[in-house]
């Protein structure tokens, strides 16, 4: 951390209730704050459009599932992630955001596609490649109850965890599918990083999760 300067956080959370965005985000605003940040909470993503405030920013945490942003306010987050600004996110709220944004898209990397089953039993996986990063480091595998999302990503990517969908009798798809759970992403000078899990409160309690999400937060910032 640089001495003698307080680090900025902006925490942007809202669109659907059903990911809980005020809840979830409360959950990590004092660990932000406990490594030396100073955190601003918006409820929109119009201080996307403000380019020197997110100039001046480390790092931007989204809790933001579906909503619309503007053209002008994703294309403000992306030069700000490129300058070096941070972004990182959970679930929906950073890889189901702003439905209509390509822009979006491009920077994130992943877009939801689907859940099947809704809630089910099932495991993420590190991959045994990656086993060093810090995000991960000592993390191996483990079992969630919840919504298992299946992404739609590109190669920029770099891939943290993975999850698995079987295949059974009653599945359109006739063979397993892997996809990312976790994964970073570089973005000019600036860090991306998403974690598909996180629907429920409690997947965020996991300590597993907890622990790559907080260290996720800190390995985005500026």
């Amino acid at each position: 951390m640089d001495s003698g300067r307080t680090r900025q956080a902006l925490v942007v959370r809202g669109g659907w209730e059903g990911h809980s965005p005020v809840a979830a985000t409360e959950r990590f605003i004092p660990f932000l704050e406990e490594h030396g940040y100073a955190v601003e909470v918006h409820e929109s993503p119009e201080v996307y459009a403000d380019g020197e405030k997110l100039a001046a920013t480390d790092l931007v945490v989204q809790c933001y599932t579906q909503g619309v942003a503007t053209d002008e306010q994703v294309l403000g987050l992306s030069a700000a992630v490129a300058g070096g600004t941070g972004l990182a996110g959970w679930h929906g709220g950073v890889c189901d955001s702003f439905r209509g944004s390509p822009d979006y898209l491009h920077l994130t990397g992943g877009q939801w596609a689907a859940h099947p089953g809704g809630f089910v039993e099932y495991e993420v996986a590190v991959v045994p490649e990656r086993r060093g990063h810090q995000i991960v480091e000592g993390l191996d595998r483990w079992a969630l109850n919840t919504e298992q999302y299946w992404v739609l990503t590109d190669e920029l990517n770099d891939v943290l965890a993975t999850t698995t969908f079987g295949v059974r009798d009653d599945t359109p798809w006739r063979e397993e599918v892997t996809c990312p759970a976790v994964w970073t992403r570089k973005w000019g000078k600036g860090r991306v990083f998403v974690s598909t899990i996180g629907h429920k409160l409690e997947d965020l309690d996991h300590p597993d999760v907890r622990t790559l999400t907080e260290r996720g937060l800190l390995w985005a910032s500026r």
